[in-house]
Protein backbone atom coordinates (compact mmCIF):
# COMPACT_ATOMS: atom_id res chain seq x y z
CA UNK A 1 0.00 0.00 0.00
CA UNK A 2 1.99 2.54 -1.23
CA UNK A 3 0.72 6.07 -0.11
CA UNK A 4 1.52 9.15 -2.64
CA UNK A 5 0.56 11.92 -0.64
CA UNK A 6 0.90 13.44 3.08
CA UNK A 7 -2.42 13.47 5.34
CA UNK A 8 -3.41 17.41 6.31
CA UNK A 9 -1.37 18.87 9.64
CA UNK A 10 -4.35 19.24 10.82
CA UNK A 11 -5.17 15.50 11.19
CA UNK A 12 -2.05 14.71 12.65
CA UNK A 13 -2.28 17.14 15.07
CA UNK A 14 -5.77 16.45 16.09
CA UNK A 15 -4.69 12.57 16.31
CA UNK A 16 -1.77 13.37 18.48
CA UNK A 17 -4.20 15.45 20.59
CA UNK A 18 -6.91 12.38 21.14
CA UNK A 19 -3.86 10.34 22.17
CA UNK A 20 -2.61 12.86 24.99
CA UNK A 21 -6.24 12.99 26.22
CA UNK A 22 -5.90 10.38 28.11
CA UNK A 23 -3.59 12.20 30.41
CA UNK A 24 -6.87 14.27 31.36
CA UNK A 25 -8.43 11.40 33.75
CA UNK A 26 -5.40 9.73 35.50
CA UNK A 27 -6.22 5.94 36.22
CA UNK A 28 -8.95 5.65 33.42
CA UNK A 29 -6.44 7.44 31.16
CA UNK A 30 -4.16 4.21 30.90
CA UNK A 31 -7.11 2.12 30.57
CA UNK A 32 -8.50 3.87 27.53
CA UNK A 33 -4.78 3.54 26.11
CA UNK A 34 -5.35 -0.31 25.90
CA UNK A 35 -8.03 0.75 23.72
CA UNK A 36 -6.62 3.55 21.68
CA UNK A 37 -3.64 2.07 20.85
CA UNK A 38 -4.49 -0.80 18.24
CA UNK A 39 -6.79 2.05 16.64
CA UNK A 40 -4.21 4.68 16.83
CA UNK A 41 -1.97 2.37 14.74
CA UNK A 42 -4.19 1.15 12.20
CA UNK A 43 -5.11 4.69 11.71
CA UNK A 44 -1.61 5.92 11.09
CA UNK A 45 -1.27 2.93 8.88
CA UNK A 46 -3.92 3.89 6.90
CA UNK A 47 -2.99 7.17 6.86
CA UNK A 48 1.01 7.19 5.82
CA UNK A 49 1.21 3.75 4.46
CA UNK A 50 4.25 2.09 2.85
CA UNK A 51 7.51 2.30 5.16
CA UNK A 52 6.92 4.83 7.11
CA UNK A 53 3.48 4.05 7.96
CA UNK A 54 4.72 0.13 9.13
CA UNK A 55 7.35 1.22 11.18
CA UNK A 56 5.59 4.55 12.63
CA UNK A 57 2.21 2.59 13.33
CA UNK A 58 4.64 -0.25 15.25
CA UNK A 59 6.35 2.70 17.06
CA UNK A 60 3.02 4.52 17.90
CA UNK A 61 1.12 1.22 18.86
CA UNK A 62 4.40 1.01 21.60
CA UNK A 63 3.72 4.59 22.45
CA UNK A 64 0.11 4.45 22.97
CA UNK A 65 0.88 1.27 24.97
CA UNK A 66 3.05 2.50 27.87
CA UNK A 67 2.48 4.72 30.35
CA UNK A 68 4.25 8.41 30.44
CA UNK A 69 5.19 7.98 26.28
CA UNK A 70 1.88 9.96 25.13
CA UNK A 71 3.73 12.92 25.06
CA UNK A 72 5.36 12.13 22.00
CA UNK A 73 3.65 13.78 19.03
CA UNK A 74 4.23 10.46 16.69
CA UNK A 75 1.69 11.77 13.99
CA UNK A 76 3.29 15.28 13.68
CA UNK A 77 6.59 14.12 13.41
CA UNK A 78 5.70 11.71 10.54
CA UNK A 79 3.88 14.40 8.87
CA UNK A 80 7.05 16.34 9.24
CA UNK A 81 9.25 13.66 7.86
CA UNK A 82 7.11 12.91 4.94
CA UNK A 83 7.17 16.84 3.33
CA UNK A 84 10.91 16.86 3.91
CA UNK A 85 11.36 13.36 2.02
CA UNK A 86 9.17 14.60 -0.69
CA UNK A 87 10.25 17.39 -0.98
CA UNK A 88 13.75 16.22 -1.13
CA UNK A 89 12.66 13.72 -3.66
CA UNK A 90 11.17 16.69 -5.61
CA UNK A 91 14.19 18.80 -5.87
CA UNK A 92 16.05 15.37 -7.37
CA UNK A 93 13.56 14.73 -9.83
CA UNK A 94 13.84 18.66 -10.48
CA UNK A 95 17.76 18.41 -10.85
CA UNK A 96 17.54 15.45 -13.12
CA UNK A 97 14.77 17.18 -15.49
CA UNK A 98 17.15 20.46 -15.44
CA UNK A 99 19.79 18.26 -16.47
CA UNK A 100 18.18 16.40 -19.12
CA UNK A 101 16.77 19.10 -20.63
CA UNK A 102 20.51 21.18 -20.57
CA UNK A 103 22.27 18.27 -22.18
CA UNK A 104 19.72 18.43 -24.81
CA UNK A 105 20.40 21.65 -25.87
Amino acid sequence: MERRFTPALWTCILMDLIGCASYTVPVLGEVSDVIWAPISAIIFYRMFGSNLGAFGSVFNFIEELFPGLDFIPTFTLSWVVRKVSQSIKERKTAQKVHRYRTAGV
